[in-house]
C-alpha cells in the first residue's frame, strides 16, 4: 500500500444492516472505515425480520452474536397453514433438533434490534470507525490508489477502497453497471402489534404463514413477546414503481375476501401500516470493480419470501472480511484481487436465494389446482427431510465461505 492511500479509510456507503456488517468485518481486519449514510439520523426503519442459523454464524463471525442472540426471540416451530380453508400445510421443528443440525437457532427479532446490535459493535470500534450522516452519494471516481465519493453536497471522501451497501436504489450500483429494477408487482404491509391487542388464538411461538390465493398473512412474536409482527402481502392490481409508502387499511382489505376470518381478523388490528412496493433486480455475475465492489442490497436485492435479504447481507460482509484476510490486503493494499475473491464466492449462492424466493412466492400464492398440490406435497412430510431440503441455506459456515 502506497504512502498516499495508507492513512485513508475503506468507504462504505450506507449505513443499514450490511453497510453496518462490512465495518465491522472490515475494521477487524485492521483497517480504517468511513461509513457514508444518507439519511439524517442513524436508524432503521422496518418491522420483524427472520434470521435463520447463517445469520447467527455471520453474527458471530462479526462480535455481536450475543447482543444479537439477547434480542431475538427463539421460536419453536415454522408452520405454513392454508388460508382457504385452514387446514395446517407443513410444521418444522426448529427447536433441538434444527439446532443440533445446523449448530445455530432460528429465530424472529425486530429489523431495529439487529440494527441495534451491529451498531453498537460499530460504535465500540470509534478508533476505527467513522459514520457520517446526511450524505448522498453522488458519483465515484477511482484511480490505481484511491477512490473517490463526491456527495450530494460537493464534498469529497477520499479513500483506499469503496463497499457499494445503499440498497436497492444503490447509486454506486447505478454508476458502474445502470441496470433496471425489477418491481415484482407484489406488495407488502407491514406492521407491529402490541401483545395485548393480539388474538389470544393466534399467539404462537412461530412465524406463521397463512397461504391465500394471490395473497398472504404472516405473524409472529417479536421483544419476549410483547408485539407481534405482521405481515401481509398481496399482487397488486395497478402498475407498480418501487416504493414505501403509509399503507392503507382499505386497500389491504381489498385483497384478501378469499381467506378465512381467523387470519383475516389480522387485518384490522394495525392502527398504521407501512407500505412497501416490492422489487428485486435480475441476478448478476460482476459487481466487483476494482477497487469498488458491492454488498447486499445493491449486490443482490431480493424479495422477501425466503426471509434472507438481512442475512444474506451479513454473509457477504463476513465473506468480504475473509477475502481480506487471505489476501492480506492490510499488507498488499490488493483490493481488486480481494473483492474479485470474495465476488466469486457469492454470485452462485445469492443467485439461488434470488430466484429461489420469486419460486416461494409463487408457491405461497398458489390457487386452484396449484394449490391442492402444494399441500399434497408438503403436508406430513418428516423433519428431516425439510432439514435436507434447507441445509443449502441454512448450513452457511464462515470457514468455507470463500471459493476455492
Amino acid at each position: 500500500m502506497n504512502r498516499i492511500s495508507a492513512s485513508l479509510p475503506v468507504l462504505v456507503a450506507g449505513g443499514g444492516i450490511g453497510g453496518l456488517a462490512a465495518a465491522l468485518a472490515i475494521a477487524r481486519q485492521g483497517f480504517a472505515v468511513k461509513v457514508l449514510e444518507q439519511a439524517p439520523q442513524i436508524g432503521e426503519i422496518g418491522a420483524g425480520i427472520q434470521l435463520g442459523p447463517n445469520a447467527f454464524a455471520a453474527l458471530d463471525a462479526l462480535g455481536v452474536g450475543e447482543r444479537a442472540r439477547h434480542r431475538a426471540v427463539y421460536t419453536e416451530r415454522m408452520v405454513m397453514m392454508d388460508a382457504v380453508d385452514g387446514a395446517e400445510v407443513a410444521s418444522v421443528d426448529v427447536g433441538a433438533p434444527f439446532r443440533d443440525r445446523f449448530a445455530n437457532p432460528y429465530a424472529v427479532i425486530h429489523r431495529a434490534d439487529v440494527h441495534s446490535s451491529l451498531l453498537e459493535g460499530v460504535r465500540e470500534a470509534t478508533d476505527q470507525i467513522e459514520f457520517v450522516t446526511a450524505t448522498r452519494v453522488e458519483r465515484i471516481e477511482q484511480s490505481d490508489s484511491v477512490v473517490t465519493v463526491i456527495d450530494g453536497n460537493g464534498i469529497a471522501h477520499r479513500g483506499v477502497a469503496l463497499i457499494g451497501a445503499d440498497g436497492v436504489r444503490s447509486a454506486v450500483r447505478q454508476q458502474f453497471i445502470g441496470d433496471p429494477v425489477r418491481v415484482s408487482g407484489h406488495v407488502v404491509y407491514r406492521a407491529v402489534v402490541e401483545a395485548a391487542e393480539f388474538p389470544a388464538d393466534l399467539r404462537w411461538n412461530a412465524p406463521v404463514v397463512w397461504a391465500g390465493p394471490n395473497c398472504h398473512l404472516v405473524h409472529y412474536p417479536l421483544r419476549g413477546g410483547e408485539q407481534y409482527n405482521v405481515v401481509v402481502t398481496f399482487h397488486s392490481r395497478y402498475e407498480e414503481t418501487w416504493s414505501v409508502t403509509e399503507g392503507s387499511a382499505e386497500e389491504v382489505q381489498s385483497y384478501f375476501s378469499g381467506v378465512l376470518e381467523r387470519p383475516r381478523q389480522l387485518l384490522s388490528l394495525p392502527k398504521s401500516w407501512k407500505r412497501w412496493a416490492t422489487a428485486d433486480r435480475e441476478p448478476i455475475e460482476q459487481w466487483s470493480f476494482g477497487r469498488t465492489t458491492l454488498l447486499g442490497d445493491a449486490a443482490h436485492p431480493m424479495l422477501q419470501y425466503l426471509a434472507q435479504g438481512a442475512c444474506m447481507a451479513m454473509e457477504d460482509a463476513v465473506t468480504l472480511g475473509e477475502a481480506l484476510r487471505v489476501h492480506q490486503v492490510a499488507k498488499t493494499g490488493d483490493f481488486t484481487h480481494a473483492f474479485e475473491h470474495y465476488r466469486r464466492s457469492r454470485v452462485a449462492r445469492v443467485a439461488r436465494v434470488v430466484l429461489s424466493a420469486r419460486e416461494m412466492g409463487r408457491i405461497y400464492h398458489a390457487k386452484g389446482v396449484q394449490r391442492l398440490v402444494r399441500n399434497d406435497l408438503w403436508r406430513g412430510r418428516p423433519q428431516q427431510r425439510f432439514y435436507d431440503a434447507v441445509e443449502w441455506l441454512y448450513g452457511w459456515q464462515v470457514r468455507n465461505c470463500l471459493a476455492a
